[in-house]
């Protein structure tokens, strides 16, 4: 009966969807909602329907020449007829350029596309609900897979079918290709364009041409977009980042510790792995081989020295590159999405590595809303999309992937572009759509800015280092509070958010901060008397004192039900000597506070403390949207340190020497935090 019943709505999805592809008169329903009312019942329909072409052609390895002659391999899918034979129509391009190889992408590719195993796995994938268990997370990750997030990674047989062709390519120094990782460098965005440029005069391509991939491949989306290629008309990335370096690398100088080294290694590993099928044929490229011994282990002696090296001036100069601010290579690290003019929808998450970025990646597309969208989940890295596909949740990532190209490179009036164009999931609460979050000129709606001070005074409501309050004015009293570095982050959010959301799985850590509390100062507010909004970005703004002449510092903002789980919404941490804000890129609240103090994170700029005197850290929270519901209390939590999500290169922790730190709580310089809130919480 089921089966009957899909077919039915299978050949009535496509009696009406045909004409908007043909007659793009016709207008198209309009968006209504997180879920997109008809219109995206409309686009899902189009994408799980029966599609134009029956067969994908592959063309494997394919041969791309840079400028340089350095030779990249692509693999091109093709819409092909009932025999595999490729059509002779040029049709729209979709380009996908990734580090992690083409073969991963073909292995997901082929257990999708065996017959009934991808619609056995989908299922399995959304069948799998351990919710209410201890192991909730795993249920997010599976939802995940079958959410389109694999299709956007991969292939989109899909899209292909209904009349595009798919390009997936190894990007320099990896996979298949030739030459050295330029890891999303100069050399490596310059090929991207070329790649693009090469793409548009295929005899197979319409000259149209969007990109899609997440992660590495969203990050070069937003890279190449700013450059302008001609034949770029569209991108549709997946939890992109564009600064790398205050992202992921070293956010506020403590370096990505449990999710670099692991990330190289996976990386340099899959590299390394040789084209089987050339050595069977006869066609072995050898350049490919001189390439790998050449470079066997790109970036990993690197990330070696700063480990082992215990003086500043003593670091490799790749390292200083990396830490430098004034570096060249630094700045290609560093995205201008204020140049993008492409149609740019943008995929994030909470809790994703590039959070920090993705509002701001919106907010800077100098493009009006609907020709940009943003949609951020409360996910991590690994799982975006794990909600989706019923009513009052957003469409799968691979719907809303194929309507955005179908509207951009096709031309066809789906509503796509009315849509959103913010698309959020308030943690504490569900999905909703504004159309301003998180931007400098215009802010959030309604949400005013407002101080939550740190007092000492027992709250009774925590089990921490010291249980103290977090109020609406400042505190008459003084008090010095110690925290020294330790080990319970090791079970905390920033951990599963540090390991690309892979320890989201242990919920107790994960959705719970009260294991980590126990070595942490917390401030907690009273419970709230209504529903109260948490919506952009914030700020905690710290008088300290180090007793070294370097101190590591990490502020989360949380969300303590009334059985006292206590979840983070938002984390940000910043080394004491790299406290100097850049104040050019930074913004401010109407009463001159900080709403997003973002340092230079650069060691040409560290000012070292000084030992037992005071120093005032303002450091920034990604923008969140949260609800706190009645009863509810807000928190801050404050550490010194974050391992494993974050650990100070060698030279810099030699300097905190792992000594207590200090907050020191004064009227005359009180410390608080910069909210933008949303109701009436009654404090």
């Amino acid at each position: 009966m089921q089966t009957m019943l899909r077919a039915t709505v299978a050949a009535v999805a496509t009696a009406v969807l045909i004409p908007f592809v043909t007659q793009s008169a016709i207008a198209a329903p309009e968006p209504s909602g997180p879920d997109g009312g008809a219109a995206g019942a409309a686009w899902a329909a189009t994408e799980d329907g029966p599609q134009q072409y029956p067969n994908v052609n592959i063309q494997w390895d394919v041969p791309i020449t840079m400028s340089d002659g350095t030779v990249l391999k692509g693999n091109v899918y093709r819409p092909a007829d009932a025999v595999g034979r490729p059509i002779d129509t040029p049709t729209p391009t979709v380009v996908n350029l990734t580090p992690y190889t083409k073969l991963v992408s073909n292995i997901a590719d082929s257990a999708m596309s065996i017959p009934g195993l991808s619609d056995a796995l989908t299922e399995l994938f959304r069948q799998t609900d351990l919710s209410g268990t201890p192991l909730s997370g795993v249920t997010d990750l599976t939802k995940s897979f079958g959410g389109g997030e694999l299709r956007n990674f991969a292939v989109d047989r899909q899209l292909i079918k209904s009349g595009y062709t798919q390009v997936v390519v190894d990007v320099r120094g990896t996979g298949f290709s030739q030459g050295t990782w330029d890891m999303l460098r100069q050399r490596e965005q310059q090929d991207t364009y070329e790649v693009i440029d090469w793409t548009a005069r295929q005899p197979w391509s319409d000259g149209r041409i969007g990109m899609n991939g997440l992660s590495y491949s969203g990050i070069n989306q937003i890279q190449v977009a700013a450059m302008h290629p001609p034949a770029l008309k569209a991108i549709f990335p997946v939890v992109p980042g564009s600064d790398l370096v205050n992202d992921v690398l070293a956010p506020g100088g403590g370096f990505g510790f449990n999710f670099i080294p692991l990330w190289l290694t996976a990386i340099n590993g899959l590299k390394l792995v040789p084209d089987v099928a050339s050595i069977l044929n006869g066609q072995f490229d050898m350049r490919w081989l001189a390439d790998r011994a050449k470079d066997p282990f790109t970036f990993m002696d690197v990330l070696l020295n700063v480990y082992s090296t215990t003086r500043i001036e003593d670091l490799d100069p790749r390292a200083g590159e990396l830490l430098t601010g004034s570096s060249a290579s630094r700045a290609a690290w560093l995205g201008d999405p204020s140049k993008i003019q492409v149609p740019t929808f943008v995929t994030g998450g909470w809790h994703d590595l590039f959070t920090y970025s993705e509002s701001k990646i919106y907010n800077e597309i100098p493009l009006p809303a609907g020709q940009k969208q943003l949609l951020m989940g409360n996910t991590y890295h690994i799982n975006s999309g794990n909600e989706y596909g019923k009513p009052g949740l957003p469409p799968r990532l691979d719907v809303l992937q194929r309507a955005w190209f179908d509207k951009w490179l096709k031309g066809i009036d789906n509503g796509i572009d009315q849509y959103g164009p913010i698309t959020l999931r308030q943690q504490g609460g569900g999905w909703i759509t504004t159309d301003s979050f998180a931007d400098p000129q215009t802010g959030t709606k309604d949400a005013e800015y407002r101080r939550m001070y740190l007092s000492a005074n027992r709250s009774g409501t925590a089990n921490s280092l010291n249980d103290g309050s977090l109020l609406a004015a400042a505190s008459p009293d003084s008090a010095r509070l110690t925290v020294a570095p330790g080990l319970t982050t090791l079970c905390s959010n920033d951990a599963a958010q540090g390991s690309a959301g892979f320890l989201s799985i242990i919920d107790g850590c994960a959705k719970d901060s009260r294991i980590a509390e126990l070595n942490g100062l917390t401030f907690t507010s009273a419970p709230v008397g209504g529903p109260t909004t948490i919506s952009g970005r914030i700020a905690a703004h710290l008088n300290t004192v180090q007793d070294a002449t370097d101190g590591y510092w990490v502020v989360t903002v949380n969300d303590v039900a009334p059985d006292g789980q206590s979840t983070v919404l938002s984390s940000g941490q910043l080394m004491a000597s790299l406290r100097q804000v850049d104040e050019a890129n930074s913004t401010r609240s109407v009463s001159g506070d900080y709403t997003d103090p973002r340092p230079y994170t650069s060691l040409d700029l560290r000012q070292p403390t000084v030992p037992g005197d005071e120093t005032t850290l303002d450091i920034a929270l990604p923008a969140t949207e949260a609800i706190l519901q009645p009863g509810h209390r807000l928190r801050v939590d404050v550490f010194a340190g974050n391992f494993p999500k974050g650990l100070p290169v060698l030279p810099m922790l030699i300097d905190t020497g792992l000594k207590p730190q200090h907050v020191q709580l004064d009227p005359n310089r009180p410390s608080f935090v910069n909210l933008p809130v949303r109701g009436n919480p009654g404090w």
